[in-house]
């Protein structure tokens, strides 16, 4: 089955997930810029470039830590970073933000927020990180509820997770 997922029409320079199983559909996200079709409520991946992560720890940062808030609310949210963790410790962006303002900024919102921040090292360790975290929330969430139908002896052939499957 092929994996669905949604993209944030508003996302800019997007992940295509080119070479991965699955199709991709622009639709509207209130967290995040990706999603599961079905379950854009329930699961979301924010994407940033490095310097988009640096503008949203600086000027953006009130706005960022909504975001961070609203992930909160889901069964899973995370952000995963097109750039290495070495990058930003490095202070490899243009800002003069101090580089260890920016790590421990990125620590106290993982802790806060709990929320994992994924450092690809690249644009497509990103992208990697992206797809996986969609799929393996998809095939944890299926195998959760094909657990729950065998224990209560649910009848007939329940369908899990149908929209994000095809």
């Amino acid at each position: 089955m092929t994996l669905r997922i949604v993209r944030d029409s508003r996302e800019q320079n997007g992940f295509s997930f080119g070479g991965y199983d699955c199709v991709v559909e622009d639709g509207s996200l209130a967290t995040g810029d990706y999603s599961l079709a079905g379950l854009e409520g329930v699961v979301a991946v924010e994407r940033k470039s490095l310097d988009d992560l640096i503008g949203c720890l600086a000027g953006e940062r009130e706005r960022f830590e909504r975001e961070l808030a609203r992930g909160r609310g889901l069964d899973f949210f995370a952000v995963v970073v097109e750039a290495g963790w070495e990058d930003l410790a490095g202070g490899r962006y243009r800002s003069r933000m101090k580089p260890h303002a920016a790590c421990q900024s990125i620590l106290a919102m993982m802790q806060r927020w709990r929320c994992p921040f994924f450092f690809g090292g690249s644009r497509e360790g990103a992208e990697y990180a992206a797809y996986w975290l969609l799929s393996k929330f998809l095939r944890e969430t299926v195998t959760r509820l094909e657990t729950i139908q065998k224990k209560h002896g649910a009848g007939g052939n329940m369908s899990v997770a149908p929209a994000a499957l095809q």
